[in-house]
């Protein structure tokens, strides 16, 4: 009996010493799960990124600018007398030499003035020419005793007088032949007519064309020359380093699909406007064929060397806040580092970065809206296909670094 309790104390204990052993490690199990849930939720909470480096930009690029088609000269013709358009005979797209009639002009009032002034002028010239005979007879009886010294001086003196009033009465006639030349409209020089705002029977003021209802005038004609025409562009001020003598651009027209003309530099306004912080810059083209008209729009393509040093980056690595435009760097242990860039040229995919980062720098892709300076952040191979215009780096590629 003593040996069989002794047997069951000794079985009793080895069962609770089981059970005490089995709950341990059920504990510690248990234990070891509750720290690996809570290292997955810690490293689950750490932002994912992808992360790409900066590019160089290609030695050359081309720098397309809206261009306006000029005329080499162009003269806005208006009318120096009143009066009612007699006839014309240039219309839209007449070719005209120098001095060609456009139009002539039917001038009453001024015709009547014309007539008064010469009627004028030859009664200033009669009383010239009897003054004149009267003070040449007077003249020869001085010395006499027929003639008083002192009339004769008088007469002399109206004599005089009397050529001045006749040659101003010339003047006035000359006034009047200058501005009858005004009836008839020319053209001032070698070109193409572009514009008539006149017709047949019209007023036309002295100070324009046809009058309107407000009483303001518009211009008879406007005439071009075309055989050579301007381009007008304006080069943004980062550009200003391509205006130099040798420039040379490529026009694209609309309506000439297949067809690229090519314009020479000519001079720049060698300031810029502080609105557009742009340089009106003026280019040139042989015109012979007249396929350029006035007025057209080009696209102004110009090739030119690109500014060394400047890098290109992803749009989607750009974060705009009010401490400026700035992208995420990643640096040691995978932490953040916002860094202030400046811009260049934006193409819509990747955009040109003047400052602020290396060639060696990493930066994040689509960095979230909130991300802060010293987030620690886990790095993720870049999705292909993704927002990847640059090349990536995986987490292996940053150790290579």
């Amino acid at each position: 009996m003593t040996a069989s309790r002794k047997s069951s104390k000794v079985i009793g204990f080895g069962v609770v010493l089981l059970a005490l052993i089995i709950a341990g490690l059920g504990i510690l199990y248990r234990k070891h799960e509750m720290n690996s849930l809570r290292r997955e939720t810690l490293k689950s909470a750490i932002v994912k990124v992808a992360v790409i480096s900066p590019q160089p930009a290609p030695p050359r690029r081309v720098l397309d600018l809206p261009g306006n088609i000029v005329p080499w000269y162009q003269a806005t013709i208006f009318a120096r007398v009143p009066g009612y358009v007699k006839a014309w005979y240039k219309d839209y797209g007449a070719r005209v030499k120098k001095g060609d009639v456009l139009a002539v002009l039917n001038t009453p009032d001024l015709d009547a003035q014309y007539a008064a002034a010469k009627a004028d002028a030859r009664v200033k010239q009669a009383q010239y020419d009897l003054a004149t005979l009267r003070a040449k007879r007077w003249k020869a009886l001085e010395g006499t005793e027929a003639v008083a010294k002192m009339q004769v001086d008088v007469y002399i003196a109206e004599a005089r007088a009397a050529q001045a009033t006749l040659e101003a009465a010339q003047r006035e006639v000359q006034k009047f032949e200058a501005l009858e030349a005004f009836k008839t409209i020319v053209a001032p020089f070698d070109g193409a007519v572009i514009s008539r705002e006149i017709n047949l029977g019209d007023f036309v003021g002295q100070t324009g064309g046809n009058m309107e209802a407000q009483g303001g005038s518009s211009e008879l004609f406007t005439v071009a020359d075309i055989e050579k025409v301007r381009i007008f562009v304006s080069v943004p001020q980062d550009f200003a380093y391509i205006l130099t003598p040798d420039l040379v651009g490529d026009l694209y027209l609309p309506q000439y699909k297949d067809r690229v003309f090519k314009a020479k530099y000519l001079t720049t306004a060698g300031a810029f406007d502080p609105a557009t912080r742009t340089a009106v810059t003026e280019l040139e083209i042989d015109n012979k064929d007249h396929f350029l008209w006035p007025g057209s729009y080009a696209h102004v393509h110009f090739d030119v060397p690109n500014v060394k040093g400047v890098l290109v980056i992803p749009e989607t690595t750009l974060i705009f806040r009010s401490a400026g435009t700035q992208v995420a760097l990643l640096t040691k242990g995978n932490k953040v580092h916002l860094q202030n860039v400046r811009l260049g040229d934006n193409t819509g995919v990747n955009v040109e970065i003047l400052s602020g980062i290396q060639e060696k720098d990493m930066i994040i892709n689509n960095p979230p809206a909130d991300i802060q300076e010293g987030e620690e952040v886990n790095v993720v191979p870049l999705t292909p296909g993704y927002n990847a215009p640059v090349v990536s780096h995986t987490s292996e590629q940053k150790h290579h670094h």
